[in-house]
Parts: structure tokens; C-alpha cells; sequence
């Protein structure tokens, strides 16, 4: 449901943004050493709490971190007193251009700038819930703004999260996001960019790395179908043009583990197992992957990006009861599936999908993983240290160690515990910058 129409939401953000950039002009970058003390912090490698937990943070990065540091004379002490420190999450994919609502007719009733104002607001809900560094998936139809948004953000114009982006999605003609179901003599616009061929594809890219993208999502399975238990979804690209996609991302420095290679959107076979063969940097959704597949990906080190949470929000809020019921039954075939692949060793990045749900209520995303079956240590491993890596942020982000940089959130109580917790987010830092403080 829309709290307020669109029209009149975009008005505020004006003001809200004019507000920001004003206190962004005028806010001088913190210069003096800070000391963040509290009863905890989170050691993410080995899934264990530290007791009591300091980190020392010089600029824009982290010098020490541990059950004690160093206080220099001139350091300032955010005593954060019964909470837990720990690295600022990762949602490996979101939508910042999407809002709950009618999906498919907002990029027809609303424009690319109004879009982009939502967009950063929606940047800014997400940093202030704790997720200091994401991937956004397509911008669905809003071309490469998202390389403006991202670009604004680095310069301190708005706060928002570290980004990794991608433009449109790429698609076939006729494809998954191919404005299907509208009236033909209307020529609505697809939310992805066409690419039917390797050479399509491969020009795609380039216009697309041209305009500032990062990595290039595709979309590889769709629509899907579940029936009689059996769980079908057609392929769109085969893994000859998938590997041309691949090299091309290879040839401009993006392999895997650089944040600039290629992603999928793949939710079955044979489609998954043909980008897995690619060599694609993340299968997601993933809700049926065959055994092949999910050998090939432990072994090649391909995420999983499972998107519990976005099927859970459509499922509770379909216009129909038939159509609750299938999007439930799908999550059911899922959850089962997600299981199936922890045992075959499928490494998982964690990604919520969320922008048709509300921005900043992500963390719902780790408690389904929890739910479904995964250690919350081995979610927060997924999250952090896997989401890094596939955000190409290696040594940088996802732990709180001395040379990374100082993103770092505080949350009421003990994540390993109780994962519940990431949604009581007290604290904020991004790169040494305080946005958020307790109340």
C-alpha cells in the first residue's frame, strides 16, 4: 500500500534532499581520532562475540579493533554502553528505483527524475537501517541514473551506502521484464535493455560501462511456473552468449571477485546451470538448482543469492488468495531447495530484493535464512564476508579489522543469538562518518 501519492512524496523529497545537501555543505569531515566502545563486537570469521568491544577509527578507516584500544589524547568516546559492533550489512540486491506498489506501471506513470529523488531517499532509509554497502540490480527502465546516484553519494552530496551498479537489467525481446500483458499499439517501454544476440549483448555492456555501470545484471529465467509440484521457468540465453558476457566484463577488469562481472537472474534449470557453466559472478534467486549446478558453483565459487524476502512480501500482500498461495507454495519449494543447497556446499550471498517492499526493512532477509534453515553465524559469514567479495570490496569491508574501512554499525543485543537483532540498528558509521547515533 502507497502511504502517499507519488506526486506529493516526491515534493517532500525535494526539501528533505535541499536539507541534506545543505548539512552536507556545511558539516566539516570528522578530522579527530574516534573510539567506539561497547559491550560487544562481533568477530565475523569465527561466528563469536568479543567482550567488551572498542574499535579505534582514524578517518575514514579503522586502526585497531578488539577488546580494548588505544585512546589517544584527542580521540572522541561514543560509549555505546549494551549493544553489539559489527560491520555494516550487505544487501548484495536491491531496487533502489522501486516502491511498494503497482511494480509494472511505474515506470509508466512516473519520470526517470522523480524516480531518481525516491531512489536516494530510499538510499538513505537503507544506511540508516545499517546497510552501508549494496548492489543495486536494474534500475527497471531508469537507464543509468543509478550511476548518478551512486556518484552523489561517494562525493558526500547524499548519504546512501557504498554502490556497485548495474543500469537497466539486459534482456531478450519478449523477455522477463518485457512490459508483457499491455496493449501492443502502445509501445511500452521494457524495463531492461534488448540484447538478442552475442553482439547485442557485448554492445549493451559497453554502452552501459560507458555510461558508469559496474557490473551487468542479466536476466536469465522467466516466467516462472509451478505446477503439480514441478517447478518450470524457460532459459534466455545460452551459455555461448552468457560466456561472451562474461568475457566481456573480463576484458574491462571484471572478473568475480572485482564487483564487476556479470549477475543473474535465474530462478530454475536449465537456465542456472547455463550461466553457472558461463562462469557468472551470482545465480539470483536460485530456487531450484540441480546437483550438477550446485557442484559447479562450490567449486567455482558462484553465489547463491537466495531473495527470501521479497517472495515472502508478495506472498502476504497478492491481490488474489490464489495467487497468495502459489507465491507461498514457491517460497515452500524454496526454503526446501535452500537446504538442499547448504548440504552440496552452494556458497550464499545474502540479498533481499527489496525496493517492491520498503527500503530499510531488509534485515527480514537473514532472519528467513535463519528460519530456513542456516546458522546465524554462517548468515552474518554470507552477508559480510561473501557479500564483500562479490561486491569486490575484499580487505575493505564485511569485518572489523585495522586497515578496513570504517563502516560499522551498533544493534541492541547478541546477532549470533538472536538475528532478530539487525533490525534494532542504534548506530551508524560509513567510513568513519557518524549517521546515525543513539536516541
Amino acid at each position: 500500500m502507497l502511504l502517499a501519492p507519488m506526486k506529493t512524496l516526491a515534493c517532500s523529497l525535494v526539501l528533505a534532499l535541499a536539507a541534506v545537501y545543505c548539512a552536507a555543505q556545511s558539516a566539516p569531515a570528522t578530522k579527530h581520532p574516534i573510539v567506539l566502545r561497547a559491550a560487544r563486537m562481533l568477530d565475523v570469521a569465527n561466528g563469536k562475540l568479543v567482550s567488551p568491544g572498542e574499535v579505534l577509527v582514524e578517518g575514514d578507516r579503522i586502526v585497531a579493533a578488539g577488546g580494548s584500544v588505544a585512546h589517544p589524547s584527542d580521540a572522541e568516546v561514543i560509549n555505546l554502553g549494551e549493544t553489539t559492533l559489527m560491520p555494516g550489512l550487505i544487501d548484495a540486491h536491491v531496487h533502489l528505483f522501486l516502491h511498494p506498489g503497482a511494480e509494472d506501471l511505474q515506470t509508466v506513470d512516473e519520470s526517470v527524475p522523480e524516480r531518481t529523488l525516491m531512489a536516494a531517499d530510499a538510499a538513505r532509509r537503507d544506511l540508516l537501517a545499517g546497510f552501508t554497502a549494496e548492489r543495486d540490480m536494474g534500475t527497471e527502465g531508469a537507464g543509468c541514473a543509478d550511476v548518478a546516484l551512486r556518484n552523489a553519494i561517494n562525493s558526500g552530496l547524499i548519504p546512501g551506502p557504498r554502490m556497485r551498479v548495474s543500469c537497466n537489467a539486459v534482456d531478450i525481446l519478449g523477455g522477463h521484464e518485457d512490459a508483457i500483458g499491455y496493449n501492443p499499439a502502445q509501445h511500452v517501454l521494457s524495463n531492461a535493455d534488448y540484447a538478442d544476440s552475442i553482439e547485442d549483448l557485448v554492445k549493451v555492456m559497453r554502452e552501459q560501462r560507458k555510461g558508469g555501470a559496474d557490473f551487468t545484471k542479466i536476466y536469465e529465467t522467466g516466467r516462472d511456473l509451478l505446477k503439480d509440484g514441478r517447478f518450470t521457468t524457460p532459459f534466455q540465453y545460452t551459455t555461448e552468449q552468457l560466456a561472451a558476457a562474461v568475457a566481456e566484463a573480463e576484458r574491462t577488469g571484471g572478473d568475480r571477485s572485482s564487483g564487476r562481472g556479470v549477475a543473474v537472474h535465474a530462478t530454475g534449470e536449465p537456465g542456472a546451470g547455463l550461466a553457472v557453466a558461463a562462469g557468472v559472478a551470482s545465480v539470483d534467486h536460485a530456487y531450484v538448482l540441480s546437483d550438477a549446478t550446485m557442484k559447479a558453483m562450490h567449486e567455482k565459487g558462484i553465489y547463491a543469492v537466495p531473495t527470501f524476502a521479497i517472495a515472502e512480501y508478495f506472498a502476504d500482500h497478492a491481490a488474489t488468495a490464489e495467487r497468495a498461495e502459489r507465491l507461498k507454495a514457491e517460497q515452500t519449494l524454496h526454503a526446501a531447495e535452500f537446504k538442499k543447497q547448504m548440504a552440496a556446499g552452494v556458497p550464499f550471498a545474502v540479498g533481499s530484493d527489496v525496493g517492491p517492499f520498503p527500503h530499510g526493512t531488509q534485515a527480514r532477509e537473514m532472519e528467513l535464512m535463519v528460519e530456513f534453515g542456516m546458522k546465524p553465524a554462517d548468515v552474518m559469514r554470507a552477508d559480510l564476508i561473501n557479500g564483500a567479495k562479490l561486491l569486490g570490496w575484499t580487505g575493505q569491508i564485511g569485518e572489523l579489522k585495522a586497515g578496513y574501512l570504517a563502516d560499522v554499525i551498533a544493534v541492541e543485543g547478541d546477532p549470533i543469538a538472536d538475528i532478530k537483532v539487525l533490525r534494532k540498528v542504534v548506530f551508524v558509521m560509513k567510513g568513519g562518518e557518524v549517521y546515525r547515533r543513539p536516541q
